[in-house]
């Protein structure tokens, strides 16, 4: 009778400690984040911004980019701006940025935003993948 406890017993706990594991298999995440940086032309910082402000975001948002947040650096001697987006996976950004580009509508923004002269110097961009002690995954 006890070694049929122990067997039930020992049962559950392999029970539990799977039902455990594929639960934080189910929390493995399926997106990445991709980190951009935008460093403005002298002067254009408030062009560029005014731009993700009033078009960006929406034209994103039909590609599937969905936007984390955008931060402006509190020294900002490089004249940046900051943002994250997360995609799917770094295929999927990479698909949905080559879409964006062939807009019609960002072409026509892009091009109407940079009649008085290009507003980005240059992009830092990393795909990232979250830690896993990361609160956002």
């Amino acid at each position: 009778m006890k070694a049929s406890y122990l067997t039930a017993a020992v049962g559950a706990i392999v029970m539990l400690g799977m039902s455990l594991f594929n639960a934080s298999q189910a929390q493995t995440p399926n997106h990445v984040y991709e980190y951009r940086k935008y460093y403005a032309m002298p002067g254009k910082l408030e062009d560029l911004k005014k731009r993700f402000r009033d078009h960006t975001i929406e034209i994103f948002n039909r590609h599937h980019m969905k936007s984390v947040g955008y931060w402006i650096p509190q020294d900002n001697k490089e004249n940046a701006i900051v943002y994250i987006l997360e995609h799917p996976s770094k295929e999927e950004g990479l698909k949905n940025w080559a879409a964006l580009q062939a807009d019609p509508e960002w072409k026509q923004v892009a091009a109407a935003s940079e009649a008085n002269g290009k507003l980005v110097d240059h992009v830092d961009r990393v795909f990232m993948d979250p830690a896993d002690f990361s609160a956002i995954k």
